[in-house]
């Protein structure tokens, strides 16, 4: 098979021929239609990700879309010709997904959504995960809530606002003033972050009280503005980058509560991976129902501008970048 290999921190993407993989009992042979890449892949790429490391020369890419070829003899889910998709490798050794096949872990899988190309799937899965991951399973998001999602156009945080929206929330996002269509078409309330203040916004959308959960997608001082976002007592603060160093002084004279959000830790230690499978089911069953979609870069990218790609995703784009097969 063919695949694109990265052998030195920050280098080109080199097109090899591999030995195509051993399928294992409880894995499945996927063709690649389309490659999902994230600001994470570009730091990985480059060395920088401490948290998620890919030792080189190796394959990249952490999300994908393909076809089901081959399954194992204990896999029952899944059968050749599904379609399928799933944030499957490109950390902690796994190999990823900028290569014509890859064997998967089918615990990491769900069957694509009907209604999305190979190109729009494969722009969900790390970040729908982490959204989920967070917003769900820590925060207990539920109806007549009130949700702030910080840098609600961004990967992340423009599934947090669906999903939060899908439970029955009111939801409000901090955004640049050149970006607030996008959250407001999504149904959130948009906060210009630059000309107001933590205090001022929650006085004039949070009732003065504070949000219900506050989602940061951007960590540092975003963070830090979280702890005094959240309502007193009942609220919580979750993080898709809380690395830092934090006082947390101002959420514990709230009273309020936290939870970091490691998206990749199935991944990279090989626990709790079925779950990524039953969020991504869930989701399919979101994109299906019209309450759940991809918000894409305008551009698709074929497989000869890989580095085009990662320059594009270094370089902050709005919508996700996809390459495809």
């Amino acid at each position: 098979m063919y695949a694109y290999v990265v052998e030195e921190a920050s280098g080109p993407f080199l097109r090899v021929e591999l030995s195509c993989p051993t399928v294992s009992e409880n894995d499945v042979l996927i063709r690649i239609h389309a490659s999902g890449v994230n600001p994470l892949d570009t730091k990985i790429r480059a060395g920088t990700a401490a948290h998620a490391k890919q030792p080189l020369p190796a394959v990249l890419g952490l999300d994908m879309a393909g076809t089901v070829e081959q399954v194992g003899s204990c896999v029952t889910r899944f059968k050749p010709g599904d379609d399928v998709y799933g944030m499957v490798g490109g950390v902690g050794g796994l190999q990823g997904t900028l290569a014509e096949l890859i064997v998967v872990d089918t615990d990491l899988l769900a069957h694509k959504p009907k209604s999305l190309s190979m190109r729009e799937a494969a722009a969900l899965p790390l970040a729908t995960i982490t959204a989920w991951e967070g917003l769900i399973d820590r925060a207990k998001v539920h109806a007549g809530q009130s949700v702030l999602v910080h840098a609600g156009a961004g990967g992340v945080g423009n599934i947090v606002i669906q999903l939060a929206r899908a439970f029955g929330a009111e939801v409000y996002s901090t955004v640049s003033s050149e970006k607030s269509a996008i959250v407001k078409d999504l149904g959130a309330t948009p906060i210009d972050y630059r000309s107001l203040s933590v205090e001022e916004y929650v006085a004039a959308h949070g009732s003065g009280e504070g949000f219900d959960i506050v989602f940061d997608t951007v960590g540092g001082a975003t963070l830090d503005a979280s702890f005094v976002a959240v309502k007193r007592y009942t609220g919580h603060v979750v993080s898709a980058l809380g690395w830092g160093s934090h006082s947390l002084a101002p959420l514990s004279f709230r009273g309020a509560t936290y939870s970091g959000v490691f998206t990749l830790y199935p991944l990279i230690r090989g626990e709790g991976r079925i779950h990524h499978g039953e969020i991504l089911a869930q989701a399919s069953a979101l994109v299906d129902a019209g309450k759940l979609h991809p918000l894409l870069y305008k551009e698709s990218q074929n497989i000869r501008d890989i580095g085009t790609a990662h320059d594009l995703v270094a370089s902050g784009t709005l919508g996700k970048v996809v390459v495809e097969l």
